[in-house]
């Protein structure tokens, strides 16, 4: 038992040492990490807990649970249809880059915002939901008191940067508990690896999903005031964790570090620091959140993504000059068989560590509209517009029916069959079926590709042959050959 609890005091006193860093003007602040046992409360580990912090798009966590909670009341449903405004629009990356008018249901646009993590779809759950934006927030704030979150502050349901939007490691872990105590059947918008929408298959920027063991929800959040931040929680042998890592450099060091808190609360048997709850855990001296750009964002460095592919391979290009900014500021190192002083060592010390691959993808099927037949012909009207303006002609040789492509149907979704979407239906060259012709090639593509094709092939018609040669044809056979050539190139150059 003494060795044990030496090493216990020893990894706390690493971890206290090393989890002050500068950032920029901000001078000496504490990135906060938390893990606590879900079912009990009981705090395993905390550090700046309660200090405030800008918390990116976790935000969506405290989005998604009111979104439940007004279904729960039945204010709400999973089926209702969700519409995309001129605001919501024109909100930046993350998104799916929908249009304005675009419709689909709360159940995708929860799934889309919990992997994609899409900021214009976030933004059109709180104006829908909320009746605007600021009806949202002061709904996400209500039910954030009532949850006993005391330092959280909301103004926009997505976590883009405001100024006034903060939260803490243990306002999160509050709420994680919530959502998976309150919204047991909902548990598996958390765990999602990947969504499909039309061919394009996005994984979710959870690095620790299918790459830690146990791992089976929550969210990741980056901007760059409040660095990268995540809420994760895990299951082994029937007992779950939450671990709250805020503030980190990367995507990588987060995961990592996140990685060795789990480590460390699953060491511990039950074991709590003091046996407190999170509720008990003391206020912060701290006024305001530090603001991380000048040291999470530095201009001569690629600009960091939350994407977990990009920010692992983003922070293996920067290499030694990352690593050694970061040792300058964090220069405490930790012995190997403490996982608690893992998670707080510098990125230096994390250089040649790295999670486990990543588990095959499991894509769930998202659509627009009521279902995924619903989606295909919204792409037909929108295509329809355009489609006049095109030769007859070429409209009939699109419509001709293929066999092979039967007319999607209700049951797609069920498949998880690909479904066409409005922004690949203006790629797709092969013929479509004639049951399917209202969402297949009629689109802007196909007449604006036909058409210029066919006035070319008539300016190429070869010139009338002299009057003085004999005509070897009939007047009426030659006049009926030049009529045709130019539809007929025209259709074979457009099979092509």
């Amino acid at each position: 038992m003494l060795p044990r609890f030496a090493g216990r005091l020893f990894g706390l006193g690493a971890l206290v040492a090393a989890g002050s860093f500068a950032a920029g003007a901000a001078g000496a602040v504490t990135a906060p990490m938390l893990v606590v046992d879900v079912d009990s409360g009981k705090v395993i580990y905390s550090q700046g807990a309660t200090d405030p912090w800008y918390p990116a798009s976790i935000t969506k966590l405290m989005t998604t649970y009111v979104a439940l909670d007004m279904v729960r009341q039945g204010r709400a449903s999973m089926d209702q249809l969700l519409t995309i405004s001129e605001a919501a629009a024109a909100e930046p990356p993350s998104k799916m880059g929908f249009k304005p008018g675009t419709q689909l249901t709360l159940d995708n646009a929860l799934k889309i915002i919990m992997v994609k993590s899409a900021n214009d779809v976030a933004w059109a759950i709180g104006e829908n939901l909320g009746g605007s934006v600021d009806g949202f927030a002061a709904l996400m704030n209500d039910t954030a008191q009532r949850l006993g979150m005391h330092e959280s502050r909301w103004t926009n349901p997505n976590g883009l940067p405001d100024p006034r939007q903060w939260t803490s490691a243990r306002d999160m872990a509050i709420l994680g508990r919530a959502l998976l105590r309150d919204f047991p059947e909902n548990r598996d918008l958390f765990s999602i690896s990947a969504i499909q929408f039309g061919r394009a298959v996005m994984a979710n920027h959870n690095g620790l999903l299918g790459r830690y063991a146990g791992v089976d929800g929550m969210k990741t959040g980056f901007i760059c005031s409040g660095g990268f931040n995540v809420v994760a929680s895990a299951n082994r042998n029937g007992r779950r964790i939450l671990t709250v890592v805020m503030g980190q450099a990367s995507a990588r060091e987060r995961d990592l570090k996140a990685a060795d808190l789990f480590d460390y609360g699953f060491g511990q048997s039950g074991f709590g620091w003091g046996g407190q709850t999170l509720t008990e855990l003391p206020a912060s001296s701290v006024a305001t959140p530090p603001d991380m750009r000048p040291y999470i964002c530095d201009k001569r460095r690629p600009m960091p993504t939350d994407s977990d592919s990009s920010a692992v391979t983003a922070g293996a290009a920067a290499g030694g000059n990352a690593d050694n900014a970061n040792a300058q500021l964090m220069a405490v190192g930790a012995p190997p068989s403490s996982a608690l002083a893992f998670a707080t060592m510098n990125s230096a010390a994390l250089r040649n560590r790295a999670l486990p691959p990543r588990a095959p993808l499991q894509p769930v099927l998202v659509w627009t509209g009521r279902d995924p037949a619903e989606s295909a012909i919204a792409a037909a009207d929108e295509a329809a517009p355009k489609a006049a303006t095109s030769k007859p002609t070429a409209r009939v040789k699109v419509a001709k029916p293929a066999p092979h492509k039967p007319a999607p149907s209700r049951s797609i979704a069920a498949t998880g069959a690909t479904v066409p979407q409005p922004k690949l239906l203006a790629r797709q060259k092969a013929a479509a079926p004639a049951a399917a012709s209202a969402f297949a090639s009629t689109g802007p593509s196909t007449a604006v590709i036909a058409e210029p094709k066919g006035h070319k092939a008539a300016v190429k018609a070869p010139p009338p042959k002299p009057a003085a040669k004999p005509a070897a044809k009939p007047a009426q056979k030659a006049e009926a050959k030049e009529a045709a050539k130019p539809a007929v190139k025209s259709a074979r150059k457009k099979d092509d």
